[in-house]
């Protein structure tokens, strides 16, 4: 596989993901143990950041404050865990990283809630940051993800 027909692109990230903590997730562990027990796996962090995010939206037009950045915590610590683990496996800060590979998408999951909570706290920059990121690693993900 190339960099989605660039035959001269990196090759794509295959990340090995947590098997522990997904393994939890699915099992219908608490977010927050699966987090703490599994700090470093990215796909805890996305199930907190949208959990958190599910939360302020339920909260009405205005919206819960508290559960948005709580959300973009969690967001970014999942997305500074999944950065860790792309640079152990290669990654240079560009290139793909494709949503069809299951262990991926807790990073892409995270980058997904952070582009939301920072659009819901007016961080334009960093909402805009986090959709070319998205669009760069994988054109499919934001649309997965509900973001287009």
């Amino acid at each position: 596989m190339t960099s989605f027909g660039d035959l001269l692109g990196p090759q794509p990230v295959l990340l090995t993901g947590d098997d522990d903590a997904e393994s939890d997730l699915l099992n219908g562990a608490v977010p927050a143990e699966a987090a703490a027990a599994h700090p470093t796996a990215s796909i805890a962090w996305a199930y907190l950041a949208e959990a958190a995010l599910e939360t302020s939206t339920a909260a009405g037009e205005a919206g819960d404050t508290g559960a948005v950045i709580a959300a973009y915590a969690y967001a970014r610590t999942g997305y500074h865990r999944g950065l860790d683990q792309l640079r152990r496996h290669g990654w240079k800060g560009f290139g793909p990283v494709p949503w069809s590979h299951e262990p991926n998408r807790g990073f892409l999951r995270c980058v997904g809630a952070l582009a939301r909570a920072a659009e819901l706290i007016g961080e334009e920059d960093e909402h805009l940051r986090c959709l070319d990121l998205l669009n760069d690693s994988d054109p499919r993900a934001a649309a997965e993800l509900g973001l287009v």
